[in-house]
């Protein structure tokens, strides 16, 4: 039988004028708990639209917390094997 794992993300969002703000906390199963942030900027001329901005800030706080994840793994291969890994960016 197969072993579930499961990690919790929470996302929070923060609009200041033309500026949306997202803060991302990342729970793992073994307790680390990982932080990030990313942001969006409208300029003055286009639309209002919350969400558009909450969609960017939110995937680039998920693409922090991808590299952090991407980074931890590669510290424990390395740890492990004695050998130094190279994470593939993407």
């Amino acid at each position: 039988m197969a072993t579930l794992a499961g990690w919790h993300v929470e996302l929070e969002f923060t609009e200041d004028g033309h500026r949306t703000g997202a803060a991302a906390l990342l729970r793992l199963g073994d307790g680390c708990e990982m932080r990030a942030r990313g942001y969006a900027m409208r300029h003055p001329s286009d639309p209002e639209q919350l969400r558009v901005g909450e969609e960017i800030a939110g995937a680039r706080a998920l693409m922090d917390l991808a590299g952090q994840l991407l980074q931890k793994a590669h510290t424990e291969i390395d740890e492990v094997s004695g050998k130094h890994s190279f994470p593939i960016k993407g």
